[in-house]
């Protein structure tokens, strides 16, 4: 669990700040055992199988927040589309929704991912005090730490930390600040937000200092299997093919994750490193810390389904709402079965701009 240190000052969560109260986050079983024996089996993948098929039941999460200064105020402008809702800010640049039910996800998803880093917020070695563009999850875990979060949408809490700020603005855009200015750039779960990776890359590049860092923590949206029990008749494998292809067409590369680290490298970057961490899909890990976060993973995934949905199978390739729901039940149901031991790929990958 991460502690308010003077450990290097960085940063939880991505430079696109989604979350709407995403404080550190806690362990979700305290067991030092436990947690070493999770840590080791997802980076090594070799994620033992619960013989024992439990309920899910006595599962839970929570979501606290510590803010204590407040957000200056800003013009909220949305957009409304089939129940759910987008930002207005360069309208359709991002295909996911903005609500308090994608924002209730992201909280959960920076649970799930802290603690399957084993409690860690970034893998990248950061400078003590350092300048940091990210989301303001970190004012409270390292305040001395000066924090800039950025966003389509000013959906943040009313009340940050002194050392935090947020701006409205789209960093595929031309960055205010001038070169050789911030010494960390963390992004987290971002990959379905970039259409021009060239120009982030280019911007981050000459905004990082020399000898500064740069963070990416991306989920591939893709269940694979350690063992036999995931067909290519799995529903869940399907969707997420069909979605994949719905958001090529809008010009979203889903699963960019597979591809960060050679973008880094093209974009003039060493030292780049590469960690793949894989979190199981539902309660079938025998691990305890695994299993719970099997439970959040599950969970994600399930809340997620009808935001991407809309987005890749309707607006991309031009399935009906009624034909959207219909399919997301077997979704749904596929992902409740505890036979199959299905896991996504979670990449931290990050590297250095030469000194």
């Amino acid at each position: 669990m991460a502690t308010t240190t003077k450990s290097p000052p960085t940063s939880p969560t991505s430079a696109h700040a989604k979350s709407k109260s995403a404080s550190p986050a806690r362990a979700l079983i305290d067991d030092s055992q436990e947690i070493a024996e999770a840590a080791q089996q997802v980076e090594d993948g070799t994620v033992e199988v619960d013989s024992v098929h439990e309920s899910d039941e006595g599962y839970d999460t929570d979501s606290q927040s510590t803010w204590s200064t407040s957000l200056s105020s800003s013009v909220k402008n949305y957009i409304h589309e089939n129940g759910r809702r987008y930002h207005a800010f360069r309208e359709g640049r991002y295909v996911f929704p903005n609500d308090d039910a994608e924002q209730d996800r992201e909280d959960m998803k920076h649970t799930m991912v802290v603690n399957a880093l084993g409690g860690k917020l970034h893998l990248a070695p950061i400078p003590q005090g350092a300048r940091v563009i990210d989301l303001g999850t970190v004012g409270d875990t390292y305040p001395d730490a000066t924090v800039l979060g950025v966003d389509f949408s000013p959906i943040q809490p009313p009340w940050v930390p002194p050392n935090v700020t947020f701006r409205v603005d789209d960093v595929e855009s031309a960055w205010g600040e001038p070169p050789d200015y911030f010494d960390y750039i963390h992004a987290r779960h971002m990959a379905p937000a970039f259409k021009d990776w060239k120009s982030v890359l280019k911007e981050s590049f000459e905004h990082l200092k020399p000898g500064g860092w740069i963070e990416f923590q991306e989920l591939e949206c893709f269940p694979h299997c350690q063992d036999s029990s995931m067909t290519d008749e799995y529903i869940p494998k399907q969707y997420l093919s069909n979605v994949e292809k719905g958001l090529a067409r809008l010009g979203v590369e889903l699963n960019a994750s597979r591809t960060v680290a050679e973008k880094l490298r093209e974009a003039g970057f060493v030292n780049v490193t590469e960690r793949i961490f894989n979190i199981p899909v539902g309660i079938w890990p025998r691990n305890k810390v695994l299993k719970t976060l099997g439970l959040y993973m599950r969970e994600v995934v399930m809340s997620s389904l009808q935001g991407i949905a809309l987005g890749g199978l309707h607006r991309g390739l031009g399935w009906s709402v009624q034909e959207v729901e219909a399919y997301l039940i077997g979704v749904r149901q596929g992902l409740m079965d505890h036979r199959v031991h299905s896991f996504f790929p979670y990449y931290v990958v990050y590297g250095q701009k030469p000194s």
